[in-house]
C-alpha cells in the first residue's frame, strides 16, 4: 500500500478491520461488525466517534435529514462499514 493521505494511520485502521474479519468472518450484520471494529479501535487506543451526525447544506438551506458517518477516526478519516462479499457501485456512491 502506498499513496494514502494518512498512510501510517491507514495501516493501523486496516489492521483493526482485518482483526474483525479474521474473528467474525463474513455474514454478520453491519451493527455487529461496527461493534467489533469499535472494540478493536479501543484496544489499540485509536480515538474515534461512532455514528457522527452531520448537517447537509443545500443551496443556502440545511436539509431536514442528516448524514451519519459510521466512524470518524482520529478526527480526520471517515469510514463506512460494509460487511459484504464484494463492493457494489451503490456502496461506492454512498461513500
Amino acid at each position: 500500500m502506498s499513496n494514502y493521505l494518512y498512510e501510517e494511520d491507514t495501516y493501523k485502521i486496516i489492521g483493526a478491520l482485518i482483526e474483525v474479519h479474521k474473528n467474525l468472518g463474513k455474514g454478520f450484520s453491519e451493527i455487529v461488525s461496527k461493534d467489533a471494529f469499535e472494540y478493536e479501535l479501543n484496544k489499540i487506543n485509536i480515538p474515534f466517534e461512532r455514528e457522527k451526525k452531520y448537517v447537509v447544506p443545500h443551496k443556502g438551506t440545511i436539509l431536514n435529514h442528516k448524514f451519519y458517518s459510521d466512524f470518524v477516526v482520529l478526527n480526520k478519516i471517515i469510514l463506512e462499514i460494509k460487511p459484504t462479499d464484494s463492493l457494489h457501485e451503490k456502496h461506492i456512491s454512498q461513500c
